[in-house]
């Protein structure tokens, strides 16, 4: 099997005269974590869209363990092959999810899609499923309105892992959710990803986040890379202006929000 999981290659994506992406690459290794990190406009969710297959790249290519991913899918066979390929978690789950949809009926059909087989085939692994984002079968019967924020999320998580994806694309996945619920999720993540062996591509602005659950990071300012390299070594040595900027962004005792916001207009 090819040590990478995910890779892009030289990826494209203007809109009119703006380059949303301009010559974007990455690796994301088998069972790794990568977190790219940028302001609004940087490009990042661009990015992703265009991994996941909801947005068409000008150039470039997208790889999934070796094997390239067509950027048009073509018959309900192949739509289905190329979902199971990659995933994505949004920000809001509840926009993500049918409100009249119980959590039961999501995974079966989740399932029924991808893994035709019988009823009690389906139960098993939907009780599985519910154990292993920390959920349980009570909530098995609840429509999202009767879920709380984080609980939404879970489910969201629990329909992206059915698939058995190669690569799980979170994106702001925990921005919406109060501190405390946000470090439930993170922690739920990390133990998936050890149980699973599943690549995760994290998209987000929250440095902490990077920092908790990335192995590696690219930062992104009006659609190309600036810098790129392990976690630990570019949040604690920054080498290019853009990258310092957002650590210096994050508001601590003595921050300056004047000082910052002139340094953004220079850059």
């Amino acid at each position: 099997m090819p040590d990478n999981a995910l890779e892009a290659v030289g990826l494209h994506r203007a809109f009119g005269n703006v380059r949303a992406v301009d010559d974007v690459s990455f690796a994301l290794p088998e069972g790794g974590s990568l977190g790219i990190v940028g302001g609004s406009g940087s490009g990042k969710t661009t990015t992703a869209r265009i991994v996941v297959g909801l947005e068409r790249a000008d150039d470039g290519e997208v790889r999934v363990r070796g094997r390239a991913r067509p950027s048009r899918a073509r018959g309900t066979a192949q739509r289905l092959a190329r979902a199971r390929e990659v995933q994505m978690v949004f920000q809001d789950p509840y926009l993500s999810l049918d409100p009249r949809t119980t959590v039961e009926q999501v995974l079966r059909e989740t399932l029924r899609l991808h893994f035709p087989g019988t009823r009690t085939d389906h139960d098993r692994r939907i009780h599985e499923l519910l154990d292993q984002v920390g959920l349980g079968t009570r909530a098995a019967d609840a429509r999202p309105k009767q879920l709380s924020g984080g609980q939404r999320q879970r489910v969201a998580i629990a329909r992206a892992l059915a698939v058995e994806p190669a690569v799980l694309v979170l994106d702001e996945a925990v921005a919406a959710l109060d501190v405390s619920v946000q470090a439930q999720i993170l922690n739920l993540l990390a133990d998936i990803r050890e149980e699973t062996g599943i690549a995760f591509l994290f998209i987000t602005h929250d440095l902490g986040v990077v920092r908790c659950v990335t192995d590696d990071v690219i930062v992104m300012h009006r659609g190309r890379v600036v810098e790129a390299g392990p976690t630990t070594e570019v949040l604690a040595a920054p080498q290019h202006p853009y990258t310092r900027l957002l650590l210096e962004s994050v508001p601590r005792p003595g921050w300056d929000p004047e000082a910052i916001a002139a340094a953004r207009r220079a850059l």
